[in-house]
């Protein structure tokens, strides 16, 4: 079996940059220094792929930073036995994390070349229970609800109504929300009819596109 010449820095990455700013769930420290980000970055930026900062990775999109992953993760807390939904596929780095600790994943992704690029991506770190799926997001995915986690990895003014709706009881869903250039990071828990709502910090994101979400021509 070939050595993997990342291992050091992705122990580096978890130990210096994750586990000493708070993240104590040792399953989603376990799954970020398993996958291979180097994996999930543009080719021309591989020394920077386990760097503390998100990257670009083309059609005005990014990786998020290592900690923001681990943490959203945290939040939602997926288990065997989970299926898990999320909105804004990318590189394709969090449905892989989000892969190790749940049963199944989708994602959705709007942008036809990114669905691509995340599929290839998912392909070669050889992740197989994660279904890429384009479309909205904003309109969740009703033929696989509900969900126990939904993670939406873009700003977003609310919390998209078809999303909640899709919400298995008990389930959990994170997302950044608020205006463009910063959001808070809130995470939902369904208990019944109830949407239990706490928040956990201040992020930024690339604003969410879609019929519940920001419109495109306001990003032109």
């Amino acid at each position: 079996m070939p050595v993997d010449p990342y291992t050091g820095q992705r122990h580096q990455m978890v130990e210096g940059q994750i586990r000493s700013r708070g993240i104590r769930n040792e399953r989603v420290l376990a799954a970020v220094e398993k996958v291979p980000r180097h994996i999930f970055v543009p080719a021309d930026m591989l020394g920077m792929a386990y760097d503390d900062r998100p990257l670009p990775i083309g059609d005005g999109q990014t990786i998020s930073q290592p900690y923001i992953v681990a943490l959203m993760t945290e939040l939602l807390d997926p288990h065997i036995g989970d299926r898990v939904l999320e909105i804004g596929a990318g590189s394709g780095y969090q449905a892989a994390i989000l892969a190790e600790l749940a049963s199944e994943v989708i994602t959705i992704e709007r942008i036809p070349a990114v669905a691509a690029q995340a599929r290839r991506n998912l392909a070669a770190a050889g992740c197989r229970k994660v279904e890429v799926v384009l479309g909205d997001g904003t309109l969740g995915y009703p033929p696989k609800a509900p969900y126990q986690g939904i993670l939406i990895t873009a700003g977003t003014p609310e919390v998209p109504p078809p999303l909640t709706g899709q919400l298995a009881d008990g389930g959990r869903l994170v997302a950044p929300v608020g205006l463009h250039g910063i959001q808070e990071l809130v995470r939902i828990v369904r208990e019944g009819e109830r949407m239990r709502r706490d928040t956990h910090g201040g992020v930024v994101f690339v604003p969410l596109i879609g019929e519940f979400g920001w419109r495109e021509e306001d990003e032109q």
